[in-house]
């Protein structure tokens, strides 16, 4: 089971891991927060202090057609929000 599903970078989640030592990632729905903080220390080698889980279901839509009403929905994620002791960092740009 891979944990980590991708780096979360938007604006706000930029302005925060700045700030405050924050960064957001989209992980596994099963993972439960040790093996989100294993993975992390273990992929990026930074020491984690604290690891904050959220989860999102499934948005569902409908729309009119002419064959009829298109049901539809997303898939349910999982976002963890992970800090980082003071004097690391986490370079999601770097060309490793």
């Amino acid at each position: 089971m891979s944990v980590l599903i991708k780096p979360i970078i938007t604006e706000k989640m930029t302005a925060d891991s700045e700030l405050n030592n924050r960064y957001g990632f989209v992980v596994n729905p099963k993972a439960n927060k040790l093996q989100i903080k294993d993975a992390i220390e273990a992929t990026y080698g930074v020491s984690v202090k604290k690891v904050r889980t959220m989860n999102y279901g499934p948005t569902r839509k409908s729309r009119f057609t002419k064959t009829g009403v298109q049901h539809g929905k997303t898939n349910a994620i999982k976002k963890a929000i992970v800090d980082v002791v003071e004097g690391d960092i986490i370079d999601f740009y770097s060309n490793l």
